[in-house]
């Protein structure tokens, strides 16, 4: 016995990443790791191309600053009062917590669907980071309208760059934070400088011409052409359910199970304001400023864009900000697949991730219609954070078994299943039929799930009850 005991310690010195086991207490982290990795992923490489693509749908200027003061104020709520409490009760990772709830087999279907769409989400950013990888060697850059490869230099810097990422990843959650926060102060002053040194060529020379640039010159209010037109509305639901996987799907579960407290979901604060407010305005700037000068060249390649602006400060800072998003979202993706293979290590999934980001990368169609996609990506996700939500909160409330699957030893609850399958088809009907896009979902979708589970459990649970009595 004492050298079975001996073993199981030895074995769990080894876990350092508890995949299969709540979070022991004295392996919790403080504030301040998670405001940096909130601040390095939200000031990340897609912000050089969100930012623009607001200006290239023709937001206008008051809806992009005070649209994104309140969709990004909805999202740190989301992240405070929704995921943390949960991730801190139980401190668990999503996917081993999702297994109690649905069991083993659907959670495989589960992990499937999100580790291949954080896959394509870190194959946007790998993408970023090869614009300006390509930059000193005269890269062709893709278009708007491209999808497809467009040359074997672009592939080649893709998998130059998500190589290094990969392999960053894979040495686990202690590696991405401390890149995070290491590269997040300086880079989050470049994206600022950036910002600034673009505004005298767009003609502000003091404070009060900014508003008259900001209305004339860069958000207009009129799209470019092929781009449909955004509102204040579409800039708050953006901004709230951009991370909507993140928040209300409660991928989050698996990193603030490190927290020490509840509150330290507020610290998602530093992402928002920083990454998802400063950080789009002043890409939105620098897009402008490409228009300006081009007005035939409406792609969005980052790298040329922080080029022109900064100069070698910022290709690296291009380089830095995709590196610094890929790397948490391909360790949850590794977190994802390691659930479908636990005797594989870690290491070994998360490279495997971070080769399909990779290809994903290779294809400009992912990054040039990002904002579709990073709607989409949360929206599939969605309905299971709903089913967590509920089962932790309602499920003992109404006399009913919270992990049920775990407890009945079942391989695939349907309750969840059909949850998720009958959320998403309603939103499918309501997106093709009444017209509502894909921005919008997320809110009546995750009351749809809710109100499904609470449902299907009763009538299922019940069910069963009767069945053994």
């Amino acid at each position: 016995m004492a050298g079975e005991a001996a073993e199981q310690r030895g074995r769990r010195r080894t876990n350092e990443e508890y995949e299969r086991e709540p979070v022991p207490a004295h392996r919790l982290k403080g504030l301040s790791g998670f405001v940096g990795m909130y601040a390095g992923e939200h000031a990340a490489g897609t912000e050089f191309m969100i930012g623009p693509l607001f200006v290239a749908h023709g937001v206008s200027a008051f809806d992009v600053l005070t649209g994104l003061l309140l969709g990004n104020l909805l999202a740190v709520l989301s992240w405070m009062f929704l995921t943390a409490p949960i991730a801190v009760k139980k401190r668990m990772t999503l996917y081993y917590q999702l297994e109690k709830i649905c069991g083993p087999r659907l959670v495989d279907l589960y992990n499937v669907a999100n580790g291949v769409m954080f896959c394509f989400l870190a194959g946007a950013m790998i993408a970023v980071s090869a614009t300006a990888v390509g930059m000193p060697f005269n890269m062709p850059m893709p278009e708007l309208s491209d999808l497809l490869p467009t040359s074997a230099g672009w592939v080649a810097a893709v998998f130059a760059v998500g190589l290094v990422i990969s392999v960053v990843a894979a040495k686990g959650y202690d590696s991405v934070s401390r890149f995070a926060n290491i590269a997040s102060p300086w880079m989050v002053l470049v994206f600022l400088a950036c910002g600034i040194a673009a505004l005298p060529e767009l003609g502000v020379e003091s404070p009060r011409d900014f508003w008259r640039v900001a209305t004339t010159s860069v958000w207009k209010g009129a799209p470019v052409e092929g781009q449909t037109p955004f509102t204040f509305w579409h800039v708050v639901f953006f901004a709230w359910f951009c991370n909507m996987a993140m928040h209300i799907g409660m991928a989050d579960l698996s990193v603030l199970r490190f927290a020490k407290k509840w509150w330290y979901g507020s610290a998602s604060a530093a992402g928002m304001y920083v990454g998802h407010y400063m950080a789009w305005i002043a890409a939105g700037l620098l897009y402008a400023l490409q228009l300006q000068r081009t007005p035939g060249q409406t792609g969005v390649a980052p790298g040329p864009m922080a080029w022109n602006i900064a100069g070698f400060a910022g290709l690296l800072c291009v380089v830095v900000a995709g590196w610094t998003t890929a790397n948490p979202t391909i360790y949850r993706a590794g977190l994802a697949f390691q659930a479908l293979r636990p005797k594989w290590s870690r290491f070994r999934v998360t490279m495997i991730a971070g080769l399909m980001a990779t290809i994903g990368g290779c294809f400009p169609g992912l990054v040039m219609k990002l904002l579709n996609f990073v709607a989409l990506y949360g929206l599939v996700l969605m309905p299971m954070g709903a089913v967590i939500f509920v089962d932790h909160h309602l499920m003992k409330r109404m006399g009913l078994r919270e992990f049920y699957a775990e407890k009945k030893g079942l391989n695939f609850y349907w309750a969840p299943a059909l949850t998720w399958f009958v959320t998403l088809g309603v939103c499918l009907i309501l997106n093709l039929s009444a017209g509502i896009e894909i921005f919008f979902l997320g809110l009546p979708g995750w009351f749809i799930a809710a109100v499904l589970y609470m449902a299907l459990s009763r009538m299922m649970q019940k069910r069963e009850g009767e069945a053994a009595a």
